[in-house]
């Protein structure tokens, strides 16, 4: 397993978000073509035996395209299907937990939304975090107000690890997210909503250089 966080750009999925007539498959592979390198697979809504089946596709989509794939929560179904690592949420076993169960098999990622839950993240085994919402987004609110660049710049001047700005994330406001220490941004709707989500892909991936 490649041990560096080889990407900039994280791709959150959430097939509710997607426009026009695309299945879930179809966009992931708009977005592999376009180049990214990493996959989040977190729709919450499935059960068990679906989100397996809909992770074993993820799995071998994103290892067509040499990138990596994580399951959102459910470490178990990572391991099933050979997925690259798990992201946790606040609501997940803690990763210090799923460390001892996986060593080093998978990676870890955690969800954050402050300077402590980051650093338990980090103190945990977190390979990375994202932390957010960094600006106002419809699909963050019940996390409360945003954190800001102040936060997220705090966050990323007192941990170690890679820090991905999550929450209201727009093409227009990597510069600002990565000049606050953001190492990359992970984004749903902006990938996700986009007419052409290649070329979408192709220039979020140039601003996140």
């Amino acid at each position: 397993m490649r041990s560096k966080i080889d990407f900039r750009l994280y791709l959150v999925t959430d097939r509710k978000q997607l426009t026009g007539n695309r299945s879930l498959t179809i966009a992931v592979r708009q977005a592999l073509k376009g180049g990214v390198k990493a996959v989040q697979l977190r729709e919450k809504d499935l059960g068990t035996r679906g989100l397996l089946k809909l992770a074993h596709k993820m799995r071998e989509l994103t290892h067509g395209f040499n990138a990596r794939l994580f399951i959102n929560d459910r470490f178990d179904v990572a391991l099933a299907v050979g997925a690259d690592g798990v992201h946790l949420t606040q609501n997940s076993i803690p990763a210090e937990a799923v460390r001892s169960v996986v060593r080093k098999k998978i990676m870890i990622g955690v969800s954050t939304h402050s300077l402590k839950e980051a650093k338990n993240a980090e103190k945990g085994g977190a390979d990375f975090i994202t932390l957010g919402p960094v600006y106002r987004t419809a699909s963050k609110l019940k996390y409360g107000v945003p954190v800001g660049l102040d936060t997220l710049n705090k966050v990323s001047g007192q941990i170690k690890i890679p820090v991905f700005a999550i929450g209201g994330i727009k093409d227009r406001r990597i510069a600002e997210a990565q000049k606050a220490g953001a190492f990359g941004v992970a984004m749903i709707s902006e990938i996700f909503g986009a007419s052409n989500i290649s070329g979408k892909v192709k220039e979020l991936i140039g601003a996140c250089l």
